[in-house]
């Protein structure tokens, strides 16, 4: 990565600690880290404020990451795409301003595999969608199609450091998910 990159760093922190549910939440009188299951996400934001606002959520999250990850790969490449795609997800979920209590990442990282690998975030997107339809838990299609993330980079012949570091930035994901986890084995996990 050139110096440029390294610069870039920070501001793509910068840009994932931008709250799209929280402000939109406000915007309708309401604290979305006091309602349902107090994430400032699109699923909760979804569930109680509905699906047209979840999904405005959704796009502007998903946007942090794409526009991180496309700078990157324009300022030096694909090590610079997920080094600034990765900062973008450690923003959305640790971001400074918040005493680090932010969201789960799925759309930021969803966002960077847009740009990232486009094919590939499809295909995530697809089980998603049908997944989260099927069963009405917008957690466990989270976890499936973060979880596919990496099997797609290494059926489209990524090089060995790219599937490494898509692990890891799924990794990320994952470990914000472990709530879920519990809950969707004890059957007590929120439906959409």
């Amino acid at each position: 990565m050139n110096i440029a990159a390294w610069v870039a760093i920070p501001f793509a922190y910068l840009l994932g600690t931008f709250p799209s549910a929280t402000l939109i939440a406000r915007a309708s009188g309401i604290d979305i880290t006091k309602v349902g299951s107090g994430n400032p996400g699109a699923s909760n934001i979804s569930r109680n404020l509905g699906w047209r606002k979840g999904v405005w959520v959704f796009v502007l999250d998903a946007a942090k990451g794409a526009i991180c990850a496309g700078a990157g790969l324009l300022i030096a490449g694909r090590p610079a795409g997920y080094a600034l795609a990765g900062a973008a997800i450690i923003g959305h979920i640790l971001p400074v301003g918040r005493r680090l209590r932010g969201g789960k990442g799925v759309a930021t990282g969803g966002g960077a595999f847009a740009a990232l690998s486009p094919i590939v975030f499809l295909g995530a997107v697809i089980l998603w969608l049908a997944v989260s339809r099927l069963t009405k838990l917008a957690s466990l299609a989270s976890i499936l199609a973060v979880g596919v993330l990496p099997i797609g980079i290494v059926i489209v012949g990524r090089d060995s450091w790219e599937i490494l570091a898509t692990v890891g930035l799924c990794s990320i994901v994952m470990t914000r998910h472990l709530g879920n986890m519990r809950r969707l084995v004890t059957a007590s996990e929120h439906r959409i």
